[in-house]
Order: structure tokens, then sequence, then C-alpha cells
């Protein structure tokens, strides 16, 4: 028995020290690949600069701040809904309604992102064109409200699971006390599980910064600045896809890999902060 616990140890401690070692890989292949960039000084300038190649300027500022934008303006969409939605499959009804609504939500995992690009495209872009009359339709708005759809079920399911891990004679106890709902959310749930919820947010936050389809198919696609929601925009995973066709030796082409870095670096800090919370929750 001893023999065979060995073995898996040893099986699974391999299979961790592979998955990190590939994890480091693909950062060491960005910055290797970023070398040129790196070493004629032009980081800054990448940076900083607007994104003009027929004027020699490749900077991806326009490209970080429309990410961020696009992010974090989704995330601030689903929150409520996702916070609400868990509660009421795992808390309000967890045997009725609420198991239809989580199994939905499983379901919408599986959809293709193309799929959410699809209804963007012919029904929200069309929806908040006429609702604001500005512009194509094609937005920071379009792009943040269909991204925060795709995120939601991420968050759900996390929240779901910190909420089952309360212990039970809480919840028990603010029931015998004439709680509300609200109340019971507020002041016993959320601060047992706020190491789930944190994790959630992040998860769902590096999705929103990874996914490629639907900012390049809704957010507009535009290199400039945003001075407002209804502005086009373009993200970084976006930026990657559409100049992978470039010159492999141009300094536009590298652009790419500082785009993939810096997406690269946000995501691992966002693990690590998620790690550091759920140990000083234990």
């Amino acid at each position: 028995m001893r023999y065979k616990e060995n073995i898996a140890r040893i099986i699974f401690s391999g299979a961790s020290i592979l998955s990190a070692v590939a994890t480091l890989s693909v950062l060491g292949f960005m910055i290797l690949l970023s070398l040129p960039v790196l070493k004629n000084g032009l980081l800054w300038n990448i940076l900083t600069d607007p994104w003009s190649p027929d004027h020699r300027q490749f900077g991806i500022l326009a490209m970080i701040v429309g990410t961020f934008y696009i992010a974090s303006l989704s995330l601030l969409v689903s929150f409520p809904i996702s916070l609400g939605c868990s509660f009421f499959i795992q808390i309000t009804n967890p045997h009725g309604p609420g198991r239809v609504l989580k199994k939905l939500v499983q379901l919408m995992t599986a959809i293709p992102t193309v799929i959410y690009g699809f209804v963007g495209v012919f029904l929200l872009v069309p929806l908040v064109r006429q609702l604001f009359s500005y512009g194509s339709g094609m937005s920071i708005l379009s792009a943040s409200l269909m991204l925060g759809l795709l995120i939601s079920p991420t968050m759900i399911l996390f929240f779901s699971q910190s909420y089952a891990r309360v212990p039970k004679n809480f919840l028990n106890a603010v029931d015998a006390l004439g709680a509300t709902p609200f109340q019971k959310l507020v002041y016993v749930i959320i601060p047992h599980a706020w190491t789930g919820i944190l994790t959630g947010l992040i998860l769902a936050f590096g999705r929103a910064m990874g996914d490629t389809l639907i900012a390049l198919m809704i957010s507009g696609n535009s290199v400039m600045l945003p001075s407002s929601l209804l502005d086009s925009a373009r993200t970084l995973t976006a930026h990657i896809a559409m100049i992978m066709a470039a010159d492999f030796d141009s300094i536009e082409f590298k652009t790419i890999f500082i785009c993939g870095s810096i997406l690269y670096i946000i995501t691992s800090c966002g693990i690590f902060l998620a790690r550091f919370s759920d140990r000083r929750q234990n």
C-alpha cells in the first residue's frame, strides 16, 4: 500500500513540476522573442506611443487601456448578477428552480465564444447603436456587456461553491433569528466565503482579459485612445490576432510578444493574489 502511495506521489509531483516548467517556458519564449525590442531601448516607446506603423510608431498604449476598460466594465456588469444568481442557486432555492438555473449556467459554459460574438454583432450592437444614436454600436460598452455575459457562469459556479462551504449551523442560526435573505448574504455568507468570491472575480477578470473573439468582433478595433464607453477600442488579444500576419522580423510583429508578456504578468499577479488570500483565510 505504501508502495502505491509513493508511486502516486511521484506521478503527481512530476505533473506539477511539468506544468510549472511549461508555464515558465511560455514566459521565457515571449521574453526571448521580445529581446530585439528590449535591446534597442524601444520598450518605453511601445508602451506609451500611439499605434501608427506608417509613421514608425508601434505603441500599444491604446490597446492596454482598451483591455482594462472592457475587462473592468464586464466585471462590473457581471458581478452583481453573478452574486445574486449564485445566492439563488445555493441558498434560496437549491432544490427547485435553483437546480434548473444551475444546469442552465453549466450549459452556458459549454457554448463556444464565437456564438456570443455572433449574438453581439446581430442583436446587441444594433441595440446599442439605436439607443445611443452614436457611432456604429461596436464599442467598449457593447463588448463589455457581451463579455460580462460570457464570464458570468464562471463567477456563478465559483460563488456557489464558496457558499456551500459556509457552515450550516451558521445559516440555521441566522434563520432562527429571523434575518432576511439580504442580511444572511451580507453578514454571514460573504464574510465566510470571501476567498471563493475573490478567486471567482480574479479568474473571471483573467478570462475577460484573455478573450479574443468577442473583442475582435464587437469592440470596433480602433487603435485610438477611447474617450467614452461608446467609442471603439482594441484589446491586447485582438491586437495580437490582427498583427500575426505581419513580417516576422519587423518591430510591428515583435510587439505582439510584449502584449503577451503584459497579459501573462497581469494574470500571474491575479493568481498569486488569489493564493495569498486563500492562505490568509486558512
